[in-house]
């Protein structure tokens, strides 16, 4: 594999920043009032805004909420911030945060700036010839498991996380919760997202104790050691972390998890890198976190189906804003197309009652 770095590039169109503004408050709570200041953007994501920003010769991440996005419990700058601040000194695979600015006379959003880790983030973008060989990806797919057990392992109370969020029927409000939000966001019919979100709401298991939840956990939210090895340096994306069942967590990274073993109308569409040679199945990934975290896993099918409909949820809901306007980015034109897709797979799913080969 030929190692690349994680690159930003040309800010895209509209999603320019108040660079004279950001220069004045940087200067001001860095300490260095004649601190040059260049801005790129990490062109990748689908959520929140991320950008380069050199500032008196050093480097930081800075965060910010969509343009046109109102959706606030997901992009909560502040909340963000309080999770990287609450993990740093007890979680060595979070980003450092430096600044929380809720001004909004300086972006006319709130942002938070971090420090910026250097190293891989592989991405569906990512040029054949950079791709991890096989036995790479066998052991990069261990050490995501190994982090997400990590992270699930973690004593939220002890480092004063204990408020992030209300365990106790975590599951029956995240299910009425992405339904809801579908039925707020949808452009036109599906039958098959309808029919999955019942299911959902008439197939909830018992609780399976309560963690810190990512909710986004993927290959490309790792930032990996820039050699062969690929070790995990950093988590990144916390904005949607919570507290709540461990296994739901779980059943967002196999919604994600397209294995080469799925027909290509699915491969074609991934969100993700799993369908490389040398990963596991989904349910090699169950078994492998089952046998690391000591936890029985259960009703993993429910798990599985719950990560595929609330990522298609996410989906519908930035191509809702891009229906609107709200949003230009080119790459959102077609995002129906994938949630329909999501849609099948979560009733195939349900219909033969497992995760792995579904058609």
């Amino acid at each position: 594999m030929g190692v690349s770095l994680d690159k930003s590039k040309a800010i895209r169109k509209g999603e320019n920043l108040n660079e004279t503004a950001l220069q004045q408050y940087l200067a001001k709570n860095l300490g260095q009032e004649n601190g040059e200041l260049k801005v790129q953007q990490f062109p990748s994501g689908f959520s929140n805004l991320t950008y380069l920003i050199e500032f008196a010769g050093t480097a930081y991440v800075l965060r910010r909420p969509p343009f046109g996005a109102n959706i606030k419990s997901g992009h909560d700058m502040g909340r963000e911030y309080k999770i990287l601040s609450a993990l740093e000194g007890n979680y060595d695979k979070a980003p450092k945060p430096i600044l929380f600015c809720d001004d909004l006379s300086i972006l006319e959003a709130p942002f938070y700036l971090m420090e910026r880790v250097q190293g891989t983030i592989l991405r569906a973008s990512t040029p054949q010839e950079q791709m991890p060989s096989p036995a790479q990806f066998e052991s990069l797919s261990n050490n995501l498991v190994d982090t997400l057990v990590e992270l699930h392992q973690l004593d939220y109370k002890s480092i004063g996380l204990e408020d992030l969020g209300n365990p106790e029927g975590y599951v029956e409000r995240q299910v009425v919760g992405w339904s809801k939000r579908y039925q707020k966001a949808k452009t036109q019919d599906n039958k098959e997202m309808e029919a999955t979100a019942l299911w959902l709401n008439n197939n909830m298991p018992k609780k399976s104790g309560a963690s810190l939840v990512h909710n986004d956990f993927k290959y490309d939210n790792l930032v990996l050691t820039p050699d062969d090895h690929l070790n995990v340096k950093a988590v990144l994306d916390w904005e949607m972390t919570t507290l709540g069942d461990p296994l739901m967590d779980l059943g967002t990274t196999l919604g994600y998890w397209i294995h080469h073993t799925d027909p290509d109308f699915i491969a074609q569409n991934q969100l993700n890198l799993t369908t490389q040679k040398g990963n596991p199945t989904r349910g090699e990934i169950v078994e492998m976190y089952a046998k690391k975290s000591g936890q029985t896993v259960d009703d993993i099918v429910f798990y599985f189906v719950f990560g595929v409909f609330k990522i298609a949820v996410i989906v519908q809901q930035i191509y809702y804003r891009y229906s609107l306007g709200h949003t230009k980015d080119p790459r959102f034109k077609h995002l129906d197309k994938i949630v329909s897709l999501y849609g099948l797979v979560a009733q195939q799913a349900i219909q033969k009652k497992k995760i792995d080969h579904l058609f």
